[in-house]
């Protein structure tokens, strides 16, 4: 298709206004995991009012729309989705706030407010380019696009999807993700597991600890014994070979390149808990929550066998008890979808088509460099073809389900959970007009089998 590039950077730029109010309007409600109905209906509100084909809630409370071609949604229509979490982290300490994070504000560059970047930004960009596509004829035969407003990401990336996947029996043929990417395109990010350890210990009096058997002592050797699993290296002499051991071909021959990619696998205790009869005590029971981010090559039993072979876990054997967490929180509509708190590392072809679709819009639109404000110039002095650091919904997109998947969106990683976050208006007019061009000109004819370099794949737990 033979674009007027001019003409759809014209237009996403009229819009600059509309989409800097509707974010700002985002921002205004408070829309933490699980509360998001506000900012939910007020999407729903602005895709009506820009002449979406469809737009609602679905049972889960994600807010979706739908544009195709002469008002045509037709279930013979094939699927793009272009997909935005609408929840939030919260503020944390207020005092770190210089103005209020839900009333926020604007100048001529940015836009100040909890969930600017991270990542209801995302979400602007993603109707109004939307928009630009049905205005310009953009929308290709035989297609029909759909936006998402995504719920409950902070608290389990990927849990919407499953539910679009397995509830709504939706599944696209590729999706955006409109997470922030410091204006790069992105094809991959490592998985994570929420992990606990628990361990049994027995209480007696404080005066006489010899009595009992301490359950936080043996806690603290289990700790030790995490700390060196992400700090060591992996020579020969190392008892405890560190995570850094999936960038070598010796240990993981198959995937070390791709771990190079993605960055090394980390593991962190993030939390814990014991339980004592009081003070005077010794602790009957500890327990840890462990962050596990994991690269190519990782796999679920692979990072749960690691802390089940660990000296100390070994040592204090039937004691202690590894699992991985389950979440079940109910959405803001009361719906529940239990699921596990594991989240797929994934990685597309860089010449995959939809990776391609977006690349080669960019380069028409903004050249083969990453678009940077002023401000931005040293952050975003980086490949225009990378990786995320943090985790998103395509966890379960592409890592849990094999949907291709593909992120450009505005605002900056390093925006995410901080204080004082902020977008910049330009961005949201580069990704409009990117996600209309890259729709536009995507070369579905040079689909492949599997788009997917590498992706860990579900569980075999029974749960989709």
């Amino acid at each position: 298709m033979d674009l007027d590039y001019g003409k759809i950077k014209e237009l996403a730029e009229s819009y600059r206004a509309d989409m800097t109010a509707f974010l700002r309007k985002m921002i205004a409600f408070p829309s933490e995991s699980c509360e998001e109905k506000n900012v939910a209906l007020a999407i729903v509100d602005e895709m009506k009012k820009l002449g979406f084909d469809a737009a609602g809630t679905d049972g889960l409370g994600n807010a979706i729309g739908w544009m195709g071609r002469d008002g045509n949604i037709g279930d013979d229509l094939k699927i793009i989705a272009i997909d935005g979490h609408i929840d939030t982290v919260g503020i944390g300490n207020r005092d770190n706030w210089t103005a209020d994070p839900y009333e926020g504000y604007e100048d001529d560059e940015v836009i100040y407010g909890r969930g600017g970047s991270d990542q209801e930004g995302g979400v602007a960009s993603a109707v109004y380019g939307t928009k630009i596509m049905k205005e310009l004829g953009l929308i290709p035969e035989g297609y029909k696009i759909m936006v998402v407003g995504s719920v409950m990401e902070e608290d389990c990336d990927g849990l919407c999807w499953q539910y679009i996947v397995n509830k709504d029996k939706i599944r696209p043929e590729f999706v955006i993700s409109t997470e922030p990417t410091d204006g790069g395109i992105y094809r991959g990010h490592r998985g994570r597991m929420e992990i606990r350890v628990d361990v049994h210990g027995v209480s007696c009096h404080g005066s006489a600890p010899e009595r009992g058997d301490n359950a936080i002592y043996k806690m603290a050797d289990i700790i030790n014994d995490i700390r060196a699993l992400n700090n060591n290296d992996c020579t020969e002499s190392t008892a405890i070979k560190g995570l850094a051991k999936m960038l070598s071909p010796r240990f993981n021959p198959d995937h070390y390149e791709d771990a190079r990619f993605l960055g090394r696998g980390t593991c962190t205790v993030s939390q814990i808990f014991y339980t004592s009869p009081s003070r005077c005590a010794v602790a009957d029971s500890c327990s840890i929550s462990v962050d596990r981010r994991m690269t190519a090559g990782e796999t679920w039993d692979s990072c749960l066998k690691e802390i089940e072979d660990l000296p100390a876990v070994q040592k204090y054997g039937e004691d202690v008890k590894v699992s991985m967490y389950m979440y079940s929180r109910p959405s803001w509509t009361g719906e529940v979808y239990e699921t596990e708190a594991y989240f797929p590392t994934w990685i597309n072809k860089e010449n995959a088509a939809h990776v391609k679709a977006l690349t080669d819009a960019h380069k028409a639109l903004f050249g083969d460099r990453r678009y940077s404000p002023e401000s931005q110039k040293a952050l975003r002095d980086r490949p225009l073809v990378d990786k995320w650091t943090f985790s998103t919904n395509g966890v379960a997109i592409q890592g849990r389900y094999g949907i291709p998947c593909v992120g450009f969106g505005p605002g900056a990683e390093s925006q995410a959970h901080a204080p004082n976050e902020i977008t910049w208006k330009q961005d949201l007019v580069n990704a409009a007009a990117l996600y209309a061009a890259a729709i536009a000109i995507y070369p579905s004819e040079e689909k492949i089998g599997d788009a997917t370099v590498f992706r860990a794949g579900k569980t075999n737990n029974d749960i989709l």
